[in-house]
């Protein structure tokens, strides 16, 4: 547990750190925000594809544990907020506020930070964010927003021999998965995840393989 908090903290520091190397470096000349966001069903290779597409493109990789963990520590939180310009942060306030007027959101303490944390990693830009509902709370236009899926029967072989378990019981992690997946999106942003309309890129895995996925997200952002 101890060596996870380091790894973490490391993580946090070399982001910060980054962040700060592109204000004043090449990343400020880019106009463009660059941003990734994954949703994936349970075992449909949500985890493989974003990691490739970061390797990549050199992005940033965000995953959901990673998110949620800052978004529910104070200290990190700050931490990172505080690498934004105060003009800039700002706007994200604005946006934010919007965003929880127009869908009659009331959200608590966790949610504040994971919308204010999402907002400031769309803003520096370059990145992959997995998961945590990130499509539901960065502007549109700014955002190539994927959702992956899969046949229930793959994606229960899938997270079978990736965790050396039964199909049965591999079949309740499954379910177990997309049941709270789709209660957080509903509960905090009001919002369908299965809904093809709320993604830029809907991909069946099954049919056209993780890498073949990879090379459709790379060319949607316009990056050979």
């Amino acid at each position: 547990m101890e060596s996870g908090n380091k790894d973490f903290e490391l993580f946090i520091k070399g982001q910060v750190e980054k962040w700060k190397q592109m204000q004043t470096g090449e990343g400020k000349e880019e106009k463009r925000i660059s941003v990734v966001t994954i949703s994936s069903e349970p075992g449909s290779g949500g985890q493989l594809v974003a990691r490739a597409i970061a390797d990549r493109l050199d992005f940033d990789l965000f995953e959901r544990d990673i998110v949620k963990k800052i978004a529910t520590s104070v200290k990190t939180s700050a931490t990172i907020i505080s690498t934004m310009e105060k003009k800039r942060l700002s706007g994200i306030e604005d946006f934010l506020a919007s965003l929880v007027n127009d869908r009659y959101l009331w959200p608590g303490l966790y949610l504040e930070h994971l919308m204010k944390i999402i907002g400031v990693i769309g803003k520096h830009g370059r990145a992959v964010i997995v998961g945590r509902g990130a499509n539901f709370i960065l502007p549109q236009d700014e955002t190539l927003s994927v959702r992956l899926v899969a046949p229930l029967e793959v994606r229960i072989q899938n997270i079978a021999k990736a965790f050396d378990i039964s199909p049965l019981a591999a079949k309740k992690r499954v379910m177990n998965r997309e049941s709270k997946r789709t209660a957080f999106c509903r509960q905090s942003f009001n919002a369908d995840i299965a809904d093809p309309c709320n993604y830029d890129l809907v991909i069946n895995t099954t049919r056209i393989g993780i890498a073949t996925a990879v090379e459709t997200i790379c060319a949607a952002l316009g990056r050979q």
